[in-house]
């Protein structure tokens, strides 16, 4: 299998032509900086990673793979958007972080590569963004150790993901580049549970991510309705 085969030339580009601007706080990446702390302690919460070998898929410009490293986490980053991954480099060196490397690698191709490695894999804000979701969630289980986990974040489809996710955050707020997130591409709960038991992982934690516009306050909670994470584990038995 090849590092393009289970990726979007369109959506790497649409990435790749933002990648100056993925720790501007002021930026289109505003709210990820936003939800980072949110989402780091909900990882770190279920499975602490200080001190563990930690997979971050799709890590973009670094925001969550640099924060575990900063937590004490030995982290590689993986991404195929090259021009995104430079910064996520060049940020770690002028940031002096340490623990925390970064790869132009497909989840699938490392997952041949590297098998059972990791003891904690993430893979956030990606799913809604390949053409084949399925094969990544069952790199990620391929990749975590026996015993180990596996965190996903995506966005529900859904009417209020469409209203709020797209509609709302692209149109008419612009807290998003327009076409950020096409609603077809969306994945519901359930087709992501079914991908996750396919892949011989269990489901453990399911949270949502909830946004006041008008605050701009951001908080985890049970809705699921439109951003949301699942936390899954590798049976410690598996292979």
């Amino acid at each position: 299998m090849t590092d393009t085969v289970n990726a979007d030339p369109a959506e790497l580009a649409k990435f790749s032509e933002l990648a100056h601007r993925w720790w501007d706080l002021e930026s289109e990446f505003r709210p990820l900086h936003e939800i980072n702390p949110l989402r780091l302690d909900w990882i770190d919460g279920i499975a602490p990673i200080a001190g563990r070998k930690v997979l971050d898929v799709g890590c973009g410009g670094g925001i969550l793979a640099d924060s575990m490293a900063r937590k004490g986490a030995e982290v590689l980053g993986v991404d195929l958007a090259d021009k995104a991954l430079k910064v996520a480099q060049l940020h770690a060196l002028e940031a002096g972080t340490r623990g925390v490397k970064y790869r132009s690698v497909s989840a699938e191709a490392l997952a041949a590569e590297q098998p059972a490695t990791f003891d904690v894999v993430t893979c956030m804000e990606m799913l809604e963004h390949v053409p084949d979701p399925a094969s990544v969630v069952k790199a990620c289980a391929d990749l975590a150790k026996p015993g180990g986990w596996v965190f996903f974040s995506t966005i529900n489809r859904s009417l209020k993901s469409f209203m709020l996710a797209i509609v709302g955050a692209e149109y008419v707020l612009g807290m998003l580049p327009r076409g950020t997130h096409e609603y077809q591409k969306l994945i519901r709960p359930s087709e992501l549970a079914a991908h996750c038991r396919a892949a011989g992982l269990d489901l453990r934690h399911t949270r949502g991510l909830e946004h006041n516009p008008v605050t701009r306050r951001y908080w985890l909670s049970s809705d699921t309705g439109v951003n949301y994470m699942f936390a899954t584990r590798k049976p410690a038995g598996s292979l």
